[in-house]
């Protein structure tokens, strides 16, 4: 489950626990490229059956893309979606950081990642 929640960014995206959640802007399309050590601090954003929203999150832009190890990655208006690995719920410490070769950005409802 995808909600919206307020953050100092704005509204943004949560899991349905609160936990905070980010694109990575080196990343073009679905295809997602954080793997190995960048996926233990940044953990994909799973799921087994078809993602769903709640409140300001919209549906059609949620989707799914394959990950290489075959697991179901959340993709929103696009982008592969992600978690930080060391930041507790609707704890958002991460925005705007550059790391693994791209920056790391929470996302608003309407698809956008907030401004840096």
């Amino acid at each position: 489950m995808v909600i919206a929640a307020d953050s100092a960014y704005g509204p943004m995206l949560y899991d349905a626990t609160g936990q905070p959640i980010y694109l990575f802007t080196a990343e073009r399309g679905t295809r997602p490229s954080c793997y190995d050590a960048c996926a233990a601090d940044w953990p994909p954003v799973l799921t087994r059956g078809e993602p769903r929203a709640r409140g300001d999150v919209r549906d059609a832009l949620l989707g799914v893309t394959r990950r290489d190890d075959g697991s179901r990655q959340v993709t929103y208006a696009g982008h592969p979606l992600y978690f930080y690995a060391h930041e507790g719920k609707y704890q958002v410490l991460c925005h705007d950081v550059v790391e693994y070769g791209g920056t790391w950005l929470v996302v608003r409802p309407d698809g956008t990642p907030a401004p840096a």
